[in-house]
């Protein structure tokens, strides 16, 4: 056995030397060795190509205008065409979602979603983001990653890759990189080769750093919506997966040698694109109009008691209230032909124990209710399911959350919100429009108080407005310049 593991041994430390010495290429953007002897550019396009349709469906697939998406790729093949890999299929997608992000799979698949579009507040800003991220495609990154971990996963890993045994391993863990944080080097490198890209197509490579202060601030609003401190925003958001300072951005500007700062800005051109663009949640999954979540599609809404706010999430709707009380609504994966007392028992939450289920009826339809104390890290709270049943078989889903201590004064609301789903009639429910983004000059006489009046978002609306026309807090209106609201 010793001599043969000793033999073992020897094979696999010349295979890793092997592999290292063949491993180390030039890259094609930045001219210096890496080590991307695991994944080749062949790799790396069919990786991206298998993984494009999940991309898609995780983020409720693409947004479908087309001025729009013409218009990004557009940006996007221009400043592809002035990379180190201008002959690769380049792809370029607009996502249908409201969250703020950006993206890319190797390959040369690049992602903006439509709620970036919706801060961005020129075109310079857009092609910023879309140069950095074909940065990361140029510069190898997630090649590099991959190679890196064979080597730190041992020597069976590399082993494995050599024998063709360990093909699985490779596609999963190639499509999860591309989609988690960078080393901060890459991220800088990513920066340094946008800002070429940037230089090279004429743009103000300074929209880079204006976009991410942007960023910035949107992050910290959304802090405050969700009661969090907004000094936290590093750990969430696109801050989470782009670990970027402003000041390395403005190292990355005075550091991409010969690459001068262009002079287009198209604050006209972009704004025409945006004009319209929807805002927010797709009417396809629902939406939030203030304390009311309603669904025009499926035709069904229902009301949250005061206090209480909002957010439609991508498996469920979350309303958060007083002392850390919470309400969720889901529906059930499957439909359930028995009693909807025995479906809370048995199905949906089979693993409690609770004081009493009973049957209930809300607003015709068939329903049952049932009550528990759980304790958690945070404490102990109360916590009540409500199963409701369609005639068509959909089973709506609430569960509501409070401490002991508030249960009995929120009992009532809550009881509201059961009450208050119902189905609606189709002309009802075409009278619910989602937000778009509305684009409009500013006039003689006009203020910040001007379009705050015609915002039409629940909460913050004055801080809504500055962060989306990137405004300082102080900061006053320029007559002639042209601002974004959010209205029906």
């Amino acid at each position: 056995m010793k001599v043969e593991f000793k033999k073992s041994w020897g094979v696999t430390l010349i295979l890793l030397a092997t592999v290292g010495l063949a491993g180390c290429t030039v890259n094609p953007a930045t001219g210096d060795q890496s080590f991307t002897g695991f994944m080749s550019l062949e790799d790396e396009i069919k990786i991206g190509r298998d993984e494009h349709p999940k991309i898609l469906k995780s983020f409720s697939g693409a947004y479908k205008d087309l001025a729009v998406t013409t218009y990004v790729s557009g940006i996007g093949n221009r400043l592809a065409a002035k990379s180190e890999l201008p002959n690769i299929k380049w792809t370029f997608t607009v996502l249908n979602s409201p969250q703020i992000n950006a993206f890319a799979l190797p390959g040369g698949y690049v992602y903006v979603t439509r709620g970036l579009m919706a801060l961005a507040s020129n075109e310079a800003e857009l092609a910023g983001v879309i140069a950095h991220e074909i940065g990361h495609v140029t510069g190898r990154h997630t090649a590099q990653r991959y190679s890196s971990s064979i080597l730190a996963g041992g020597l069976s890993m590399a082993a494995g890759i050599f024998l063709g045994s360990a093909a699985g391993d490779f596609a999963n863990f190639a499509g999860h990189a591309a989609l988690q944080s960078y080393s901060r080097g890459q991220e800088f490198e990513a920066d340094s080769l946008g800002v070429r890209y940037l230089s090279r197509t004429n743009y103000d490579t300074r929209a880079m750093a204006s976009f991410l202060s942007k960023l910035r601030s949107h992050s910290q609003l959304e802090a405050k919506r969700h009661k969090k401190d907004p000094s936290s925003v590093d750990q969430g958001d696109m801050f989470a997966t782009h670990p970027r300072t402003i000041d390395r951005v403005e190292r990355a500007i005075a550091n991409a040698k010969g690459s001068k700062s262009g002079t287009r800005v198209g604050t006209i051109d972009y704004m025409e694109r945006v004009h319209n663009l929807l805002y927010g949640d797709d009417p396809k999954e629902g939406f939030v109009k203030g304390r009311t979540f309603v669904h025009p599609e499926m035709r069904f809404r229902f009301d949250v008691p005061e206090g209480f706010r909002l957010f439609n999430g991508r498996t469920a709707v979350v309303a958060k209230g007083p002392g850390g009380s919470i309400i969720q609504f889901d529906m059930a994966s499957k439909p359930y032909n028995g009693a909807m007392t025995s479906y809370i028992s048995n199905v949906w939450a089979r693993r409690s124990s609770f004081n009493r289920v009973e049957p209930i009826n809300v607003n015709g339809m068939q329903a049952a209710t049932a009550s528990t104390r759980i304790r958690q890290k945070n404490g102990t709270f109360d916590l009540r399911f409500i199963a409701i049943r369609q005639r068509n078989d959909r089973i709506y889903r609430f569960a509501f959350l409070t401490p002991p201590n508030l249960t009995d004064r929120l009992s009532l609301g809550l009881r509201q919100t059961t009450f208050s789903l119902k189905t609606i009639l189709r002309a009802e429910a075409q009278k619910y429009h989602p937000n778009r983004i509305r684009v409009k000059p500013v006039r003689a006489g006009d203020g910040v108080r001007t379009f705050v009046r015609q915002m039409g978002v629940n909460d913050f609306k004055e801080e809504t407005f500055r962060v989306i026309n990137g405004l300082g807090n102080n900061e006053r209106l320029r007559t002639g310049k042209l601002v974004k609201i959010i209205s029906e």
